[in-house]
This record gives structure tokens, C-alpha cells and sequence, in this order.
């Protein structure tokens, strides 16, 4: 019961009204050019969603049932509407997360003279998860995996 008021709450709290300009703009999103599926259902839920002067009220509900989105999607972009702006909605949305390196320009070259060595017995040249574990066998890094000795070993301008 308590989640159901949370969710009612969260879903009242953006009101979307859009300008006679954004209206006409994701109108012609809408009926002309080539654009993302993302950028067709952000115009599609912003022009359903509006309570200017322009158009008629209709539900979330209603939104999600026709476009077969979720109720959620829609108080996302009626959010980032409200928050970021209008622009902000027709732009997919960079990543935010970041990741830090594990290859160094230390490991990349003791991963580069490694592979110039000769491989291990038994083997005719090194693999990508021969040369993973011998990196941390020789404790340059504490785990690495075959994909990222990858990338750094490949030749990039």
C-alpha cells in the first residue's frame, strides 16, 4: 500500500507544459526524418503528456498501454523534462560512470616486452590469457583479464 502512494506521489510531481515551438518540433520528429526509437518515444510521451494549452490531458496510464512503454519510463522523461530541459530529452543521455585504468604505461610496457619474449614451454607463441596470468603471476597488477590485455596490447592511431 505504502509503495503504491510513493509511486502516485512521484508521478504528480512533474507536470510537463510545452511551448507552442517544442510542440511543433516533436511533431515533426514524429512525421518526418530518420531518428532513434529513443528519440521517437520521448516525443511521443512528452506530447501525451502535456497540460499546455495545446493539447489534451491524457493519463500515464493510458500513455503506457498505447505506446506498451512502463509507467516508469514515463516518469523518467517527464523528470529529466522538467529537470534538464528540453534539449536534454531529444539527446540520448552520456554515461556517467567511470572506470579506472588497470593498464598503466608501466604494465602496458612489461605486457609489450612480455609478448616480445619468448613463450612458455610447451606453447608456439603467447595467447591473451597466457599472457593475463603471467602478468599477475609476476605481480604487476593484482587481476587483469585477457580482454583488457587485449585492448592494450592492439594498435590504435
Amino acid at each position: 500500500m505504502f509503495a503504491k502512494t510513493k509511486i502516485t506521489q512521484i508521478m504528480a510531481k512533474y507536470k510537463v507544459t510545452l511551448t507552442k515551438e517544442e510542440s511543433e518540433e516533436l511533431m515533426s520528429i514524429i512525421n518526418k526524418g530518420k531518428h532513434t526509437s529513443q528519440k521517437y518515444r520521448n516525443a511521443y510521451i512528452l506530447l501525451n503528456c502535456d497540460q499546455g494549452e495545446y493539447s489534451e490531458k491524457v493519463t500515464n496510464a493510458q500513455i503506457s498501454k498505447i505506446l506498451k512503454v512502463g509507467m516508469r519510463t514515463i516518469d523518467r522523461v517527464k523528470k529529466r523534462f522538467v529537470e534538464e530541459g528540453f534539449e536534454a530529452i531529444l539527446e540520448r543521455k552520456p554515461p556517467d560512470r567511470e572506470y579506472e585504468r588497470k593498464a598503466d604505461g608501466d604494465l602496458e610496457a612489461h605486457l609489450i616486452a612480455l609478448s616480445c619474449s619468448d613463450p612458455p614451454e610447451g606453447y608456439a607463441r603467447w595467447s591473451l590469457r597466457l599472457l593475463a596470468d603471467k602478468v599477475v603471476e609476476l605481480k604487476y597488477v593484482e587481476s587483469i583479464s585477457y580482454e583488457t590485455v587485449r585492448r592494450t596490447l592492439k594498435k590504435t592511431n
